[in-house]
């Protein structure tokens, strides 16, 4: 059996984000062995959504449909269980890949059950993507409920999370989760979803080559042969045929270079950077000592510690400025939004410092 530790990097997981009919499964399938890119097979057999009534898959029939067309191409099939009957349906029709769904993951008893049901399954491999919300020990629990049952293969899935805020992506990728997620998991996979987090086709290019730049093991994008015609998720599927050219078009990067005046050159941008970081945070300290002194005065006058218009025009100034350097919206808006919970935390502090 073919592992995903196993395939050079980038992993590429890709097919149909539902099975519809045999006759799609088998044709995406297909049309995916004639790309020579794509080392596991997915669709959706069972669709959790997130309101009734619509297309919540085709169901167990889906899973000798999608078994058919992997022994048909040789490419090994996965899919997605939420439950451990879902689990077990699967494993016997064949499947020794499956993924645990966001919606799933944010479940730690639905979790567990899955877990149970697949203890002492040596050869099988689980992929658990990340839950809806932005909770990353949620994901390490998920990871970690399959590895105390005798799972060796658990690797992950970035799909992004959501959020009421994002206005670009359909779940905001939050890069900073999976990131700190590889650092407690060195020597696991992780992969990007970037169909998921996209929400639609125009995206997928940009986001899977700034997972392949992030060092993500490899991609899961969700193929059709009429992507306008899906009974699900349209709008973020796209053609085996482009899939190809989106993967083509990849730069994949090395991580390290053996090269001494790479090397060289690096470690004097490096410490440049060390000397910039120490100013920076030099001028923090200074600038919260500030904010103490104001939170005394304001508590001597006996004034809010809250001044939503001075925060507002503070806002607005800097985004202005961090716009013109280049620096992205969402980039300064994280910076500022963490200036002020501290500089809120260290008034409270000394306003009420009896």
């Amino acid at each position: 059996m073919i592992l995903l530790k196993d395939i050079e990097r980038p992993i590429i997981i890709s097919g149909p984000c539902s099975a519809e009919t045999e006759e799609q499964v088998h044709e995406t399938a297909r049309r995916l062995k004639e790309t020579g890119k794509v080392h596991v097979l997915r669709a959706g057999i069972w669709k959790p959504r997130t309101r009734p009534n619509a297309f919540e898959g085709i169901g167990e029939p889906g899973l000798k449909w999608l078994m058919d067309a992997s022994i048909a191409t040789g490419i090994p099939a996965i899919t997605e269980v939420a439950n451990a009957n879902h689990t077990q349906l699967a494993l016997k029709a064949g499947f020794r890949k499956l993924w645990i769904g966001a919606r799933t993951t944010v479940n730690p008893f639905t979790v567990q059950e899955i877990a149970e049901s697949v203890k002492g399954e040596k050869d099988l491999e689980i992929l658990v993507k990340n839950p809806v919300n932005p909770d990353l020990n949620l994901w390490i629990g998920g990871i970690e409920r399959f590895m105390q049952m005798g799972i060796e293969n658990v690797h992950a899935v970035h799909r992004g999370f959501s959020s009421f805020k994002s206005k670009k992506y359909r779940n905001e990728p939050m890069w900073e989760i999976p990131i700190a997620l590889k650092g407690e998991f060195p020597n696991m996979k992780l992969l990007c979803d970037p169909s998921h987090i996209c929400g639609n086709r125009t995206l997928l290019a940009e986001v899977s080559q700034k997972a392949i730049d992030l060092i993500y093991d490899g991609l899961m994008i969700e193929t059709h042969i009429s992507p306008d015609e899906a009974w699900s998720d349209a709008q973020q599927q796209i053609t085996p045929e482009q899939l190809s050219k989106l993967l083509s078009d990849l730069i994949i990067r090395k991580e390290y270079s053996a090269d001494a005046d790479f090397k060289k050159n690096l470690e004097v941008l490096r410490i440049e950077i060390n000397s910039i970081d120490q100013d920076l945070l030099n001028l923090l300290i200074k600038r919260m000592q500030v904010v103490q002194q104001i939170g005394k005065y304001k508590g001597e006058n006996q004034i809010t510690i809250l001044q939503p218009q001075r925060w507002e025009d503070i806002k607005a100034t800097h985004i202005v400025l961090a716009r013109e350097a280049g620096l992205s919206d969402a980039f300064i808006e994280k910076y500022l939004e963490a200036i002020h919970l501290e500089s809120i935390r260290l008034q409270t502090r000394v306003m009420n410092d009896k």
